[in-house]
This record gives C-alpha cells, sequence and structure tokens, in this order.
C-alpha cells in the first residue's frame, strides 16, 4: 500500500512535466535555396529579419515562456545563491598586468564584483589608486572594460568598454595624472591595437556599424590611427584593402596593425581571420605617419605560422605545423625572412605545442599532453632547452609583464584544483607566490571531487580522450545526472579548468564528462583538421561515443544524460541529438550555430569561411550541410528537451541560430518535453557581469538537471498546474 501511494504522489507530481506545451506561434515560409543541384527549404528564414517587429514580438513570447517556467523550478535560486557564495571566497581578481613607464596597470575585481574596475600603481610596492569604475560612469548603464592599454610614458590609458555583452567597443583616453578623460572619444569599434613611440597616437580597428543584425557590419573593416585631439573623422586609414588594394585583403578580414617596443624599426600587420595559418606583414617605421606604408609581406598561409609569433631587434620567433603536426618553434631574420630555411629552437616533440613566452634571457614553451601542460625554457644566450618542473598538474598559463626582467607570471589549474598564480623565475628556476592574485580556498566538499582521464573507442576505431569528474564515493549504477559538454572547433581543446559553476553540480551527485572530440587540438594539427569541413561529422560522433560509454559503463543511463554546446559547439550538440535524440534527456544549445547553411549570411559569418566552408563552393556546401542542425530536425521524431539560448546583442553567432533550430525542434517534437528559448537582453555571447552570467547558466543547469530528474531541480509544489 505504501509503494501504491508514493507511485501516485510521484505520478502527481510530475503531470505537468508530460502536459503538452503550448509554445507561441511560428508561422513557416516558402523559403528555398538551391546549391549545386539540391534544394534546401528554410521554413524559418523570417526570423533572420531582426527589424521585423514580428520577429522580435515572437523571440520575446518565448523568452516570457521560458522565464515563467525556469522560475518554477526548484534549485536554480539554490545554484546562484552556492555561486555568489564561493564568488565572495575568491580573493581580489587582477586580469592582465600591464607595466610602462614605471607604472603598472590593471583590471581587478573585489569579491563580489559584477565587473572589474582600472587602478594603476606607481610601482609594485606603492598603493594602488582606482582610475575607471565601470558601473558608476554612466547612469543606469552596464559597462565592462575590454581592454585596457597604456601609453609608453604611462601618462596616459587607452579604456576601452563595451554595453550588455555587445563586443562592440567605445574607446576612450585618460590623463593618469589626473585621472580624467581626455575630449577624444572613438564610438563602435572592435577594439584597440596600440600606441605609437611617441605617445600622441592610437590604432584601433574601425567597422562599419554597430548593429549586430546587420549582415554587413564587419565587411571591410580598417585599422585606423587616430591622433590626439584631432577629429576621429579625420582619422588615416593606416591599414585596410581599401587603403592598399595590392596586398589582397579579403572583405570579411580583419586587417589590424601593431608595434612592439622590442622591435622599434618595425610595424607589423596581420589578415585576420578564424583560419589558423598567419598571412602577416610589415614595414620600417620610418614613414610611419607619412603617405603610404611599404609593406612587405611577413609570412604567407603556405608557411603555415599558426598560434602567434614574437619579435625581439631583427629576429621573429614563431610557432608552424611545417613538417610538424604537432608543431615546432622555430626564428627566421627580418632583414631577410626565410621560412623555409628557418632555424629551429623546439623541435617537434610526441606533445603538442601550444605557445610560449618571452623574457629577458628565455623562452618559457608550453606544451600539452593532450590534458596537462609541460613547460621546457629556452636560453637565448647558451640555446639550452631544459624541462619546467611545475609545482601540480594541470593546464598552465604564462605571461611575462616586463621583458626587461626574467620573471614570468604562471597559473595552473585542473579540474578540481581552483587557479593558483605564481611567479616563475626563469634565472634561478624556482616559483614563488604572486603578488597579484592568490588561489581561492573552497568548502572541503569541493576538494573531495575525483577526476578520470580516460580514451574511448570512436565510430571509427580512433581513441577519443575523455575526462570525467564526479564526487568522491559516486556509484556507477546508472543512477547519475550526468552532463557533458565539449566543443571541437578552431584548433582549441578543452584544457583542464577548475569550474565552480560546474562542479556545484558535481558536489550534487551529478557526473560531469568532457569529451575531447575531434576539431579540437588536443592530439595537435591532425586531430583539429579531422573534425573540420568535410570532416565534421567526426567531432559529433566523438560526442555521441563518449555518451555510449558513460551509459554502458554505469555513470549514467540515457533518460538522465544532458549535453551542452556553446558558439561552434552549437554544431556539436545539435547534430548530436539529431543523429542520436535516443542518447540524450536533455540538450543545450548556448549561443550555439545551429543553421549552419546561413552561418556566412550573418554579420560575423564570413569571417568564419575558413573554418566551416561556404554555400559557394560545391563539397564545402554539402558539409555545411551536414553540420547544420536545423536542417537535419525530422517531423515526428522524440527528440530530448532543448533549451536554445541566444544573447540579443551578440555579434558572434546572432541570436536567430540557436532561435530558428528552436522553432524547428518545438514543430517536430512528438516527445513532449519541452523545447524552449531562452533570450539574455543584458547579454551577448557573453559578458563580464557575474550576476548575468549567473542567472544565465543557472537556468541552462537547472533546466538540464530537471529534465534529468534530479531530485533537487523538480517543479516547486506550488507549481503543479498544466502549462501554458
Amino acid at each position: 500500500m505504501k509503494k501504491s501511494i508514493l507511485l501516485l504522489l510521484f505520478f502527481i507530481g510530475n503531470l505537468s512535466l508530460f502536459a503538452q506545451w503550448q509554445y507561441p506561434a511560428t508561422k513557416t515560409v516558402d523559403a528555398k535555396d538551391t546549391y549545386w543541384g539540391v534544394t534546401y527549404t528554410d521554413p524559418y528564414r523570417w526570423l533572420e529579419d531582426m527589424k521585423d517587429p514580428a520577429v522580435n514580438a515572437w523571440f520575446k513570447a518565448q523568452a516570457d515562456l521560458t522565464n515563467a517556467t525556469m522560475n518554477n523550478i526548484a534549485g536554480r535560486d539554490e545554484l546562484i545563491a552556492e555561486w555568489r557564495k564561493l564568488d565572495k571566497l575568491q580573493p581580489p581578481q587582477i586580469y592582465y598586468p600591464i607595466k610602462e613607464g614605471g607604472r603598472i596597470f590593471y583590471q581587478k575585481r573585489m569579491p563580489g564584483e559584477k565587473v572589474s574596475k582600472v587602478y594603476f600603481r606607481e610601482n609594485m610596492d606603492a598603493p594602488e589608486q582606482l582610475l575607471f569604475d565601470p558601473l558608476n560612469y554612466l547612469e543606469n548603464k552596464t559597462l565592462s572594460v575590454q581592454r585596457i592599454v597604456p601609453s609608453y610614458d604611462g601618462k596616459k590609458l587607452l579604456i576601452s568598454h563595451a554595453e550588455n555583452g555587445a563586443e562592440v567597443e567605445t574607446i576612450q583616453v585618460m590623463n593618469v595624472d589626473t585621472k580624467q578623460f581626455l575630449p577624444d572619444v572613438i564610438h563602435a569599434t572592435a577594439g584597440i591595437s596600440g600606441w605609437t613611440f611617441d605617445n600622441k597616437a592610437f590604432m584601433y580597428m574601425w567597422i562599419k556599424s554597430a548593429d549586430n543584425t546587420d549582415p554587413t557590419a564587419r565587411l571591410n573593416p580598417k585599422t585606423k590611427l587616430h591622433t590626439l585631439g584631432t577629429d576621429p573623422k579625420m582619422d588615416i586609414d593606416f591599414f585596410s584593402n581599401e587603403a592598399y588594394p595590392g596586398l589582397g585583403i579579403e572583405e570579411k578580414s580583419y586587417p589590424y596593425s601593431f608595434i612592439s617596443k622590442d622591435a622599434k624599426d618595425y610595424v607589423f600587420a596581420i589578415e585576420g581571420t578564424v583560419q589558423q595559418e598567419l598571412k602577416a606583414f610589415y614595414a620600417p617605421i620610418a614613414p610611419f605617419n607619412s603617405g603610404k606604408i611599404a609593406w612587405k609581406t611577413l609570412s604567407i598561409p603556405d608557411d603555415k605560422l599558426v598560434r602567434s609569433f614574437d619579435i625581439v631587434g631583427d629576429k621573429v620567433y614563431a610557432i608552424t605545423h611545417n613538417g610538424a603536426t604537432k608543431r615546432k618553434l622555430i626564428s627566421t631574420n627580418l632583414k631577410n625572412p626565410d621560412w623555409a630555411n628557418a632555424k629551429i629552437i623546439a623541435p617537434e616533440k610526441t606533445m603538442v605545442l601550444e605557445s610560449f613566452t618571452r623574457c629577458k634571457d628565455y623562452l618559457l614553451i608550453s606544451y600539452s599532453d593532450g590534458i596537462n601542460t609541460h613547460f621546457f625554457k629556452y636560453n637565448l644566450m647558451t640555446e639550452a632547452m631544459t624541462e619546467v618542473k611545475l609545482p601540480f598538474t594541470g593546464s598552465a598559463y604564462s605571461f611575462c609583464m616586463d621583458t626587461k626582467t626574467n620573471e614570468i607570471a604562471v597559473a595552473i589549474t585542473s579540474w578540481n584544483k581552483p587557479f593558483t598564480e605564481f611567479i616563475y623565475n626563469a634565472e634561478t628556476d624556482k616559483f614563488s607566490a604572486s603578488p597579484f592574485n592568490q588561489a581561492p580556498v573552497y568548502p572541503d566538499e569541493y576538494k573531495d571531487l575525483v577526476v578520470e582521464e580516460l580514451e574511448v573507442k570512436g565510430h571509427d576505431g580512433v581513441m577519443v580522450p575523455l575526462s570525467i569528474i564526479y564526487k568522491k564515493g559516486t556509484k556507477k549504477d546508472g543512477s547519475n545526472v550526468c552532463l557533458m559538454e565539449s566543443y571541437g572547433a578552431y584548433g582549441y581543446g578543452m584544457s583542464p579548468y577548475f569550474s565552480a559553476e560546474l562542479n556545484s553540480l558535481a558536489i550534487k551527485g551529478a557526473v560531469i564528462a568532457i569529451p575531447h572530440v575531434r576539431g579540437g587540438g588536443e592530439k595537435g594539427e591532425d586531430w583539429y583538421k579531422a573534425g573540420y569541413k568535410t570532416t565534421k561529422p567526426n567531432t559529433w560522433k566523438d560526442f555521441i561515443s563518449c555518451a555510449e560509454y558513460l551509459i554502458a559503463n554505469g555513470y549514467t543511463k540515457a533518460s538522465k544524460l544532458g549535453g551542452t554546446g556553446t558558439s561552434a559547439g552549437g554544431i556539436l550538440i545539435t547534430r548530436a541529438i539529431t543523429e542520436r535524440p535516443d542518447l540524450f534527456a536533455a540538450a543545450i544549445c548556448n549561443v550555439g550555430c545551429a543553421n549552419a547553411m546561413r552561418l556566412e549570411f550573418s554579420s560575423n559569418g564570413p569571417v568564419n569561411i575558413p573554418e566551416f566552408g561556404t554555400v559557394t563552393d560545391s563539397v564545402e556546401c554539402k558539409a555545411l550541410y551536414e553540420m547544420d542542425g536545423m536542417q537535419h530536425v525530422k517531423k515526428g521524431v522524440k527528440y530530448p528537451a532543448v533549451m536554445g539560448v541566444g544573447g540579443w546583442t551578440d555579434p558572434r553567432v546572432v541570436v536567430w541560430q540557436p532561435g530558428k533550430f528552436v522553432a524547428a525542434a518545438q514543430n517536430a517534437s512528438t516527445s513532449g518535453k519541452p523545447v524552449l528559448m531562452k533570450v539574455n537582453y543584458d547579454n551577448g555571447h557573453f559578458t563580464e557581469d557575474r550576476e548575468v552570467t549567473f542567472a544565465n547558466f543557472a537556468d541552462q543547469y537547472a533546466f538540464v538537471m530537471w529534465q534529468c530528474r534530479h531530485p533537487d531541480f523538480q517543479e516547486k509544489k506550488d507549481a503543479l498546474k498544466q502549462k501554458p
């Protein structure tokens, strides 16, 4: 009898979970595209017109439904409260300190603060002084600082800020001594490039429009040169396709220019796209402000220079995958660049070369074994290479605030260890505590997380790395909620890092799984290109293989498995659930590319053509169709619960990308599970604002936990009623 009553109570308590969802009406249109003899229908094309009041009303109705639904889910507000508590345990965080003119400039966020403020010190021992508080600058505006760049004499500071995560930056110039802004204001830019050596002018990226819904807004951008005290309308077109048509700069590229105080005889420029291989130029600095610049080629894509390069005098150091799929570090001379015969500084290893940092006498070279970072130092004088023993294993990141010293800041983190920053002295080979950032001390339950690193056989026999995090004592009996997250694009790996947000789910008994799918960079160039354009299906198939492994080995089961993908990871998650809807209970497409065939027709789409392809190429068009989640939604299929997430000011993945996928899934799914569209009107692709971030991800994670039947995340007792 007792068992029957419990079953009845469970049934009553979950009636609304199985109720028929009444979504905002979504019309369809007869939109079609014919490419290479194949016609593709696009019934939700109308949602791309963000200036149409009907489109705005549709997104608002979807947002209202999502907000009303998530307000009735227990556990969501508790997550926010937990994250706020953890945030207040975090010591002050200092971002990217820069030393110029003897002064030290940095951004700092105090525990519990929404965004960082700008400070400086006269020297390391001097007290800090507040320069700019973005929350108190403009009334009723939530600004965040995007970048700060001090002049070389340390007397002026460029500050760029943006509103609501829009990534459209306003640049202002502060007199550091008076702490007052100069009259110079540059609106609607894509960021700062840097000062000239005389401290009288600076370069920045000009864009045509701040409208993230305008598909032409970011075509043909320019690096412009602004001289202090002059009208911005008179700024010089310093580096662009219009100014230098002979360089063949494509309209989709971001042509940016910069100078280096360690190579004062030259000015440099790069044609920036998402393509890994650098197309770079340089010129003597003498005619910097007079007439046309005599640009010369520094590298072409066939040189296969990737990641970054650094210059000291006439020497250029760069990473290449030419003849080295796991990359090598090489050097050539600016007087006669010859990458084919460049000097090998660090030959290819079994590990993947990720980056390097230069200080006065050394290069600190970073390698990854697919999970953990390994450092080696190279002596610029003796050319000796030695391994550096890190204080603990994990992902390590380095930067040098002052290249006149041999001190390098090194931050280390792992899945279950928070970021810890050290100062590494390359000359003495010693690590010491950082004067900037201290490690947080979290509650004991966050110290009791188990990490497993293993490999899973993929659909074609290739072994796929898989990281799994869970609370000590978790049973592998299939009863656990599991959240999978991955990315798989641009050659970026899922490096270990301590996520207080994800780990707060783990301490509640959830299993967190991170597949290192192809398309990322965990195993080098070949791993990246094995999930790229025509090989892109390996990205979501690797994700599926890892899901099958987790189920087969008792970590979870299909009814308790959720997946999430962000940005380019939207391809991964939407194609995983359209290919294998039976494997997942819930999915999040977070500011995700879910309509790949239409990506190039958005404002940020053209620059991404080198990564995903274009419909104007017959082979790439077919590949884009395979990547397109919306195109693979079929009527009558029992899809998992879905939450699409879009940022209203997002310039990278416009909100209609996840929106169109949600519209298709709402009209097609027969599972009875919710398909919701969350719209963040106070956010773009992301934001520094912690409160906005907490609210955003609390909805996402609570949705997955709810749909995977975690007991702490079910509908509130006073919400047991039919959905609207």
